[in-house]
């Protein structure tokens, strides 16, 4: 039986960094804005309990 090992750098470039933070905060607002003011109910409910449950206070 063969095995390959492959060897990940650990070293991240400035931009793949910059890049990281900007697609989370993308991600953050979507979550925020899209989700938690969602018109949907069972959407908007379960961003709530989640609010909720993490002790962010909502209302």
């Amino acid at each position: 039986m063969n095995t390959a090992s492959v060897s990940l750098g650990a070293s991240v470039s400035s931009q793949s960094r910059f890049m990281q933070l900007v697609l989370t905060a993308f991600l953050g607002l979507f979550v925020v804005g899209v989700v938690g003011f969602s018109h949907i109910e069972v959407v908007h409910n379960a961003a709530h309990d989640y609010r909720h449950s993490m002790a962010f206070p909502c209302h």
